[in-house]
């Protein structure tokens, strides 16, 4: 068991989208670290690659009493040993029965570990001597974020050097001397890194490039985001990164200190094959994933948008033409939640067309056969997967491209939080269309607990802005332009349905009144008293 100081995080920084610029992390070797970290090595065969990245990890600068190494043999076809040449706290497990795969291991060190810090690395990494050090001075100051490590792609001859020399090497601080940097491969994320300034710019694109063999992230963290899915056997990766991104993380590519890459990738020597696996496993799980808007007529596991709208005091009609504007748009991969007081609709004896709920019980039955229509009574709990949660008032008559002309806009103004008053509206909240970016919200929750309404809007507002605009472009046109004749006619009418509904209400009770005194005592008499005169 690792030693454990907790850290106070309460006043850490608060890192506006993803412009970690304002972090400011200590010099290498100038310092003194305190948290403990677990470096969880998933590992399937090529033992002679493993014996490597060991033996540089034994030449670590960071602190041993705060690092162990956890090493889990992923179904080796020969089972594998831990080589001399190693850190002192290093373990090796047999990944967990019921599954298989690198995310399946890296679950099963994850469970057996204690690090407050996770770094993951792949069995083929030959790490510079500063590298999980490097990591980790952005774990000090953020509990939210994640580091990605730099690496190069080179080709590997397990006969050129031995693990003692590796660990050597490393220890000196001559890890970059072992391969020619002229002919090793960069990742290609690195040009969508220092395309957005060190991701600095990147806002939602970040977590895009956290894939691959090396990075890190808090314990806490991992676990909110759920921890991989064993079910992906590839773009285990890049869908983690999604989930992790919907916690509000903020992505940092730390390259002070770098790492060698033993061989190539598979997507290097397979892309096609390798794209052409994934893109079904992870569009499904990835609403974000840009292949997946190539098939906007089709429903997917996660939803694109949960959609919230409040239809207990409305009519069929009214709800219908909200509801099924939106079933009936661009964007189908949404799931509409229609909060109203189901449990109070019975199946008892009642009056069919005079029934109170009748609006209500018909719009459950217009509805109830959709699968992408939930009910609900209560506002429903956060779903992270989804990106985004829209608010709509019922009434309004969406244009067939409202979800994805909001996204699009948001996504335009890096916005957390966007706005749009339709017409008619008479103050915020009523009459709104509200679009709220998930991982902003998410953000905002961890580092303000408690924060509810409008003061969590605020935060919202500091750690990724917020935008109003006029709700006209998304509401169909007919409709903003009689929008005020619909309403006072609307109103009108209903007066008149009001008023005509008290008519009969107070002729009933004239009626009852009358039988009611034919039954009172003496009635009897005074009947037959008249018909005798």
């Amino acid at each position: 068991m690792l030693p454990r100081q907790d850290t106070d995080f309460t006043r850490q920084p608060r890192v506006r989208r993803n412009d970690h610029g304002i972090l400011r992390p200590p010099a290498l070797g100038e310092w003194t670290p305190t948290l403990s970290v677990s470096v969880v090595v998933p590992a399937h065969g090529h033992p002679e690659k493993l014996a490597m990245v060991l033996a540089s990890l034994a030449g670590q600068s960071y602190p041993a009493h705060l690092m162990e190494v956890v090493v889990v043999d992923d179904g080796s076809p020969e089972p594998l040993s831990l080589p001399p040449v190693r850190p002192e706290n290093t373990r090796l497990l047999t990944s967990a029965p019921g599954g298989w795969g690198s995310g399946h291991a890296f679950n099963t060190g994850v469970a057996a570990s204690s690090g407050q810090v996770l770094l993951r690395l792949d069995a083929d990494m030959l790490v510079y001597r500063e590298h999980v050090e490097s990591q980790m001075r952005w774990h000090h100051l953020l509990d939210y974020g994640v580091a990605m490590g730099h690496k190069l792609f080179v080709d590997f001859d397990p006969e050129a050097m031995t693990p003692e020399f590796v660990a050597e090497q490393v220890r000196e601080g001559r890890a970059g001397d072992l391969f020619d940097r002229e002919t090793a491969d960069p990742h290609w994320v690195e040009r969508l890194i220092t395309k957005h300034d060190r991701l600095r710019t990147a806002d939602r694109l970040s977590y895009k490039v956290f894939i691959g063999a090396t990075g890190s992230l808090h314990r806490t963290l991992f676990e909110a985001a759920g921890g991989m899915d064993a079910d992906l056997i590839l773009g285990g990766d890049s869908e983690f990164a999604y989930r992790v991104s919907q916690q509000g993380a903020v992505f940092v590519p730390d390259l002070d200190t770098s790492s060698w890459h033993l061989g190539r990738s598979q997507m290097q020597t397979r892309r096609d094959a390798g794209t052409r696996y994934r893109l079904p496993f992870v569009a499904n799980r990835v609403p974000d994933f840009h292949l997946r808007r190539k098939r906007p007529d089709r429903h997917w596991e996660v939803p694109f948008a949960d959609v919230l709208l409040d239809v207990g005091a409305h009519t069929l009609e009214d709800v219908d033409t909200t509801v099924s504007a939106l079933l009936d748009g661009s964007t189908p991969d949404v799931r509409l939640w229609l909060r109203g007081p189901w449990a109070e609709l019975d199946e008892g004896r009642r009056s069919p067309l005079d029934d109170d709920l009748l609006d209500l019980r018909l719009v459950r039955e217009t509805f109830r056969g959709d699968p992408r229509v939930r009910f609900t009574e209560a506002e429903p709990g956060h779903d992270a997967r989804v990106p985004f949660r829209l608010h709509v008032p019922v009434g309004a008559t969406p244009t067939s491209t409202m979800v994805a002309d909001l996204v699009r806009t948001v996504n335009d103004k890096k916005a957390g939080l966007l706005s749009a008053p339709l017409p008619g509206a008479t103050r915020a909240g009523d009459g709104v269309l509200r679009l709220e970016r998930t991982a902003a919200f998410a953000r905002a929750r961890h580092l303000e607990p408690g924060a509810s309404g409008g003061d969590l809007d605020r935060v919202v507002e500091d750690v990724h802005t917020t935008h109003w605009m006029p709700g006209e472009p998304f509401v169909a046109a007919d409709a903003v332009e009689e929008a005020e004749t619909v309403d006072a006619d609307a109103l009108r009418r209903k007066l008149a349905e009001a008023r005509a509904e008290v008519e009969r209400q107070t002729a009933r009770a004239r009626r009852a009144e009358r039988k009611l005194r034919w039954f009172r005592p003496g009635a009897a008499g005074r009947v037959v008293r008249r018909l005798v005169r």
